[in-house]
Formats: C-alpha cells, sequence, structure tokens
C-alpha cells in the first residue's frame, strides 16, 4: 500500500495507514471470512518514546553517571517488545519468575535486569543473586531471608530496599504505592522506621541501593517528585552515617501517567526529569547511579485494538454496537470505567476513517456480562455491522495481557512500520491463540482426573 512518506513521523497518521493496510492484507476485516479482533504496535512510536527517556535523562544527568532504564514487563508482557526496548537500549524489571522468564528469552543480560515483587520466594531470591540479578527487598523478613542467602552464597548482585515515602495518593487508588497504608516497601514515616532503615544498612555493607516507586497512572508530577526527594534524602541519611559512599545507586521506579483524552503525549519525559530537578536536584549530580522502571509511559500511547462490529441494535432508544473487543483486552475500563477511559476511533469496512453526524451510542463487548462496555453514550458516526472501532492507546495494560473472560481467545499483536517507500509493513509479535490450546489451559489433558 503505497503511502505519503510526509506523514512518516506523525503517530495518528500513521495509525490510520497500518487500519486501512491491516483491512486490505486480511488481518482484519468487516466480513466474516476475516478476523473480527487484531491488534497492533507502532515500533517506530516505541523507539521514539525508549529515546525520548534515555535523551531526557542523559541531558540532565552528569556526564558518565551509569542509568539504567528498567522496561517494567508488566507493562506488556511480550518477548519481541522486550527484545526491541532491549535494541533501544533497555533492560527490564521483573515482578515473577514468569516475568524474569520472558526478559531473558528476549535475551536481556541480568546485568540489566531488576527483580521486584512484594512477596518473592527463597526460589526466585536464590536464583536472582545467583544470576547477578538486582534484588529490592521489600520487607524486614524478606532482608532477614536475604541475610541467610548471602551467609549461605556471596553473591556480586546489587541488593537494596523499597521504601514507601507515604507521601500520598493519586486519583487511582488501586495504583497508589505511596499511601500510609501501601502494602509496597517499607514505610518512612511510620515510628522508628528511618532509624532501623539506616541500621540495616550500616548492618550490612552489601545493601547498595535504595528503591521508590512513588508514580502511577492518576499521580501528578510534583508527588512523584517528592517521592524521590525523600529516597535522595534517605540516600544521603545513611551514607553520612555509614562514613562512606555506601548507597551508590537509587531506583527512583516509575509510573509515569498517561494522557488517554487525544494522541497528545504527555506528560513528557522532559517534563518528569525537570519536576525531578525542582524537587531533588542532587539527583542529577552524578554523586548515585539510577534506575527506572517505567511501563505504561512508553508503550500505552503505540498499541492500538482493532474489533469488527458484529451486531448494531437499539435497546430503550440507546443505539448499541456489538464488538469483538471488551472486558478481555480492556479490563480496567469495564471494570473501572470513570478510571480508565478510552477513545473509540470509528472506521469503515474498508478502514477508512467513518465520518458523519455523531450519535450517543453505547460501543459494548462479547462478554456475557452487562458492564462489558469500553464506552457509553460516546458520540460517535452511526455505527454498523462490519463496520471496524479502533483503540488507542492500548500498548499497555489492555491487550498485551490477556483476561480470560468466557475463554474469549488472545488476538494476534502484530507490530507495524512504514518502509522508506511509504508501504505499511506488518510483523507477527504474538499469534492468535487456537481453540485446542484454550482447551488445554482447561485442563483438557486432564478431563476424568476428578471421576
Amino acid at each position: 500500500m503505497a503511502a505519503n512518506t510526509d506523514v512518516g513521523e506523525d503517530a495518528s497518521a500513521r495509525r490510520d495507514l497500518a487500519v486501512r493496510a491491516a483491512v486490505e492484507q486480511g488481518l482484519v476485516g468487516g466480513t466474516d471470512s476475516a478476523e473480527p479482533l487484531t491488534c497492533l504496535l507502532d515500533t517506530a512510536g516505541i523507539r521514539a518514546s525508549a529515546a525520548a527517556l534515555t535523551s531526557a535523562f542523559a541531558a540532565a544527568l552528569a556526564p558518565g553517571t551509569p542509568v539504567l532504564h528498567a522496561f517494567a514487563v508488566k507493562a506488556a508482557p511480550l518477548v519481541p517488545v522486550l527484545r526491541l526496548l532491549a535494541d533501544a537500549g533497555l533492560g527490564c524489571e521483573v515482578a515473577s519468575p514468569g516475568e524474569l522468564a520472558l526478559a531473558r528469552a528476549a535475551g536481556v543480560p541480568a546485568g540489566r535486569t531488576v527483580l521486584d515483587s512484594p512477596a518473592k520466594t527463597a526460589a526466585e531470591l536464590r536464583e536472582a543473586l545467583a544470576l547477578g540479578i538486582a534484588v529490592n527487598a521489600d520487607n524486614p523478613q524478606e532482608l532477614a531471608r536475604l541475610d541467610a542467602l548471602v551467609a549461605q552464597a556471596p553473591t556480586g548482585a546489587p541488593i537494596g530496599l523499597r521504601i514507601n515515602p507515604q507521601t500520598g495518593a493519586g486519583t487511582i487508588d488501586a495504583l497508589s504505592t505511596a499511601t500510609s497504608t501501601s502494602k509496597f516497601g517499607i514505610a518512612l514515616r511510620d515510628p522508628g522506621a528511618r532509624e532501623w532503615l539506616v541500621r540495616a544498612y550500616l548492618d550490612r555493607p552489601w545493601l547498595t541501593r535504595l528503591h521508590v516507586h512513588s508514580g502511577s497512572q492518576g499521580v501528578p508530577l510534583p508527588l512523584i517528585a517528592e517521592g524521590v526527594r525523600e529516597l535522595h534524602a534517605l540516600a544521603e541519611e545513611i551514607n553520612t552515617a555509614a562514613g562512606r559512599r555506601q548507597v551508590d545507586t537509587l531506583d527512583i521506579g516509575g509510573g509515569l501517567p498517561v494522557n488517554f483524552a487525544s494522541d497528545e503525549e504527555t506528560p513528557r519525559f522532559a517534563a518528569y526529569v525537570a519536576a525531578l530537578r525542582e524537587a531533588a536536584p542532587a539527583l542529577f549530580s552524578g554523586a548515585y547511579g539510577l534506575v527506572t522502571e517505567f511501563g505504561r509511559a512508553l508503550l500505552a500511547k503505540h498499541g492500538l485494538v482493532l474489533a469488527r462490529v458484529e451486531y448494531t441494535k437499539t435497546t430503550g432508544s440507546r443505539p448499541i454496537a456489538l464488538t469483538h473487543a471488551g472486558v478481555q483486552l480492556a479490563t480496567r475500563t469495564a471494570y473501572a470505567p470513570a478510571a480508565w477511559p478510552v477513545r473509540i476511533l470509528p472506521y469503515d469496512a474498508k478502514g477508512a476513517p467513518k465520518t458523519g453526524d455523531p450519535v450517543a451510542q453505547d460501543v459494548a463487548g462479547p462478554a456475557c456480562f452487562a458492564g462489558d462496555l469500553l464506552a457509553t453514550a460516546r458520540e460517535l458516526p452511526l455505527l454498523a455491522p462490519g463496520d471496524l472501532i479502533g483503540v488507542p492507546d492500548t500498548g499497555a495494560y489492555f491487550f498485551t495481557a490477556h483476561y480470560g473472560y468466557n475463554s474469549l481467545p488472545r488476538p494476534a499483536v502484530h507490530g507495524f512500520a512504514l518502509t522508506p517507500s511509504g508501504e505499511v509493513r506488518f510483523s507477527l509479535a504474538r499469534p492468535a491463540q487456537d481453540l485446542p490450546s484454550i482447551v488445554t489451559e482447561a485442563g483438557g489433558d486432564f478431563r476424568d482426573a476428578l471421576l
């Protein structure tokens, strides 16, 4: 498919070209013989986000400061995505044995991998220490477990403690990691906690890192930066008490919020760095190495769900479009629509943007529960069977992490890029799940086990 290459750097134009090409190449379509659902990732957009992250920090940090930008695997647990980001200079932050296996399958070295989780087993810790993977311990009991493991087998793996700065919540309680009662980390403002932390480091020369994750969707930049400022101040206190530079690296987490209301990418990584420089200017002096753990901010804007409108009807005077995209892909939207609203982009059966007078209508998914809605009373050109809907900003935590409601199959994921001649080229990143694999996952090989 030919295209004007002048739009190559325009994400929304690339998206529309990709939709039309996906229909023309049979990846999705409005006819019964075509796939009713597929998902796309804009590889140029992903690379651009990775470059924006690395350049924002490189411009602010003292020359020679060690930096690891570790992608939060939970945001998009797809091996080809991790491989693409590794090629762009990023490592991985993992929070389970499965995520570690994905990072290793993508070829990410142990030295560019960080293990976080509030419930690591002894086996997970032992493996990480043996491989040389950085570990952030969550609580005093985990630290005691590390005491025993380090005594048994000394390790060169960097080890640190995660703190909860208790700086407050954002607008989404379930994602706020720095509240007074958050399940993560050691609560810095609890009575005696600060003194305990300093003593813990003085007693363990192998504790060389500090970790915080104070940001997420719904958390404003000043509040995120306040948590990082608390981390830096604690590191300075520990090093002063130790009389040396014991803490040499600060893992400042990720959690930059994403704009889901339009195609504009905001806040940008440069704005995040500016907020950090205002709150904790010494963070950029070169005295500490830095680790970041961004996920959503790197991937969300570069994903698109494409689904066929199968039927339309009117109920109680409200038009409803029944599509193949719902809770299995946009789980948070279905269960918490006020916190996770998504945009709906209408396309006709040929993949061209659909125009027409706006009509308030519901856009529903295929699952058998009433809340399986992507949008309610959304003003759109009236959708018809065979049309397509696009759901943008879904590259993180949406179709990459499938929810198996109604045993709906995982859709295919295709990366796309424009060739120098302006054609859209697709690369399969994950095949669509077939029905035999669903049966296998549901214990099909053990049919008579409970008789």
